[in-house]
């Protein structure tokens, strides 16, 4: 399958660097030859927005996996940092969230982080959550299975209940030591002290400059060293782990449900896709348009929290509970 050539691919986004830098560098084709068109990789098939109709594929469906993105978290009021205002002070977060940025000035990096994790505080899973975690464990009693891989940091898939997440990104609430690699979990608020009443998102707002042996550091023993979020950055690779587990998800799946997401950050974007052209059945449940959704078979525009309910609530098939 093609999406083997996905697990050393970095995080990027746009057409370009996306397409040409995931597929043709996988195959060592970079520098030479030509992408191929869209239309003709994917299909120019219009969609269906018909819910009776992908009820159907879903009530014999026994493996279903959800791809997840900004969208969804965004119907529980989280930013995104996208699109017009999608700015952090005067930054947006590409930014900040790359290694780069992080040598560079590790405190405002921090600050970044803090901010956000201080945010997710304040924040509750939506509807659209709590129908796909009621889904997955309505369904696992009926030996189906339903596996969520996301693109998001912020646990609101976990918090609603659900089991089976893949994070493609890491998760906001982990640290990595940039000295000796231990992960830990970290809920801590503040997560230093130093950073108490710091990451303010104002444009006006001063950076802290706090001094590096003042930020998070790790506690392992005779180590000390700085943490950094354990998520992964602009122009990192994917964890090679999570990859390997979201390709096998994703080749023996039997529907597949995209929610929430831009179709813009690769390799994700590129996921629905090929399992559309093995022909699964794809439903994409977005705001908007995206640029792949003439490669699925269904689009239901609209919140996620008003359409996921209805998509995944149980059939006249499914045995009384």
């Amino acid at each position: 399958m093609l999406l083997s050539s996905f697990r050393s691919c970095k995080v990027v986004t746009g057409f370009q660097s996306g397409i040409r830098g995931c597929i043709w560098a996988s195959f060592g084709f970079l520098g030479g030859g030509s992408v191929a068109n869209m239309d003709q990789m994917s299909g120019s098939k219009r969609y269906s927005s018909d819910m009776a109709e992908f009820r159907k594929h879903f009530d014999k469906a026994s493996h279903i996996v959800v791809l997840t993105g900004a969208g969804i978290s965004a119907e529980s009021g989280v930013p995104t940092f996208r699109g017009a205002g999608g700015f952090w002070r005067r930054w947006q977060a590409q930014d900040l969230a790359s290694p780069n940025a992080f040598r560079k000035n590790p405190s405002l990096v921090w600050e970044f982080y803090h901010y956000r994790r201080e945010v997710m505080a304040s924040k509750e899973p939506n509807k659209a959550h709590l129908a796909l975690a009621e889904c997955e464990e309505r369904l696992q009693k009926q030996n189906r299975r339903v596996v969520i891989i996301t693109q998001n940091i912020d646990e609101l898939h976990k918090r609603a209940g659900s089991k089976n997440i893949l994070e493609l990104h890491g998760n906001l609430f982990k640290t990595r030591c940039t000295q000796c690699g231990d992960i830990q979990y970290n809920r801590d608020s503040p997560i230093c002290f130093a950073l108490a009443g710091k990451g303010a998102p104002d444009p006006e707002a001063e950076d802290a400059r706090i001094p590096v042996d003042q930020l998070p550091r790790c506690k392992k023993p005779d180590c000390g060293g700085l943490l950094r979020p354990h998520v992964v950055w602009f122009g990192e690779s994917l964890d090679s782990n999570v990859m390997r587990r979201a390709e096998e998800e994703l080749d023996s799946c039997d529907l597949c449900l995209v929610v929430g997401t831009s179709s813009v950050v690769y390799p994700a974007a590129m996921f629905a896709p090929q399992v559309a052209r093995r022909g699964v059945p794809v439903a994409e449940f977005n705001i908007e348009e995206t640029s792949a959704t003439d490669s699925f078979g269904f689009h239901f525009s609209g919140p996620a929290g008003e359409n996921v309910p209805q998509a995944l609530a149980p059939t006249e098939n499914e045995p009384a509970t």
